[in-house]
């Protein structure tokens, strides 16, 4: 298999372990005409690993637009083009959204060469719930910033995935507990399939002092996982609802409740409240 003749792949590289390239990716980097990386002294220590000669041509935020009419024209050419970030997947936190939106709208080819990402990483060992998470990105720099950011996001129930930098990280531990509060769980991942790889989780108030107790856990890339806000009420599902209605009409609402507990394995409390909501409806009704 060759690659396209005309279109632009779009390569997931290495965050950390060179290991983790796929064997597709290190053709189609060999067989492209050309790669714009977004630092091509950082993707020629890569390509020199591998034994690869394409030509690089950068492509960062700075000159990502100008750039633009350049790769259209060459992609039009019928020459092939790979798109590599510094590190796992481009786009996600890194440049090449203009140039894939561009090419999508004239109509031309933008394969994906799937790989590394240190977000997915992160999700796949947190033990956190990964059914529905939101990518937040960096937030901001600044603390006051940051905290009104983190309070919009206070009260979603998706696990939340963050990226921060090393100079940042204990601040931002820090605003998370005092926003999210100490106990909300979370997970710190630095240095994802590298030498020093390290993935902690526990309470964000302990997290906080975790970072402190050894300035080494402040070095790296980090990415940061913290879990969504409880819903108001866990138990109030359509099924735990039908569940509650079938036994009440049989039992009274205490012992409803503690047969409920038994076939759901859901805590006392949630359906307890769950169920007197329901019995004064129906009282109402």
């Amino acid at each position: 298999m060759t690659v396209e003749s005309g279109a632009l792949y779009v390569v997931a590289t290495p965050i950390g372990n060179l290991e983790d390239i796929s064997a597709r990716a290190l053709r189609v980097l060999r067989e492209v005409d050309c790669i714009a990386a977004e630092d091509t002294r950082h993707t020629g220590q890569l390509l020199r690993h591998f034994g690869i000669e394409t030509p690089l041509l950068s492509l960062h935020e700075h000159n990502e637009r100008d750039r633009l009419e350049h790769i259209v024209a060459r992609l039009r050419e019928g020459k092939t083009l790979a798109l590599v970030s510094d590190a796992g997947t481009p786009l996600i936190s890194d440049p090449g959204f203009p140039l894939v939106r561009e090419l999508r709208r004239q109509g031309l080819p933008v394969i994906p060469v799937p790989g590394p990402s240190s977000i997915l990483a992160a999700l796949s060992v947190a033990g956190l719930p990964t059914d529905r998470f939101v990518f937040e990105g960096f937030l901001p720099a600044k603390t006051a910033a940051r905290c009104e950011r983190l309070r919009t996001l206070a009260a979603d129930e998706r696990t939340l995935a963050f990226l921060e930098a090393s100079h940042r990280i204990a601040e931002t531990l820090m605003d998370m507990a005092a926003v999210f509060g100490g106990e909300r769980p979370a997970v710190v991942a630095r240095e994802l399939t590298k030498r020093f790889e390290e993935v902690q989780g526990a309470p964000l108030g302990q997290l906080t002092a975790w970072l402190k107790a050894d300035p080494n856990r402040s070095k790296g890339e980090f990415v940061v996982l913290v879990q969504g806000a409880i819903a108001a009420n866990e138990a109030d599902t359509p099924e735990n609802r039908r569940l509650l209605l079938a036994l009440l009409s049989e039992l009274p609402l205490s012992r409803a409740v503690v047969v409920a507990v038994k076939l759901t394995g859901l805590r006392k409390k949630p359906l307890y409240d769950l169920a007197l909501l329901l019995g004064e409806k129906q009282e109402s009704d």
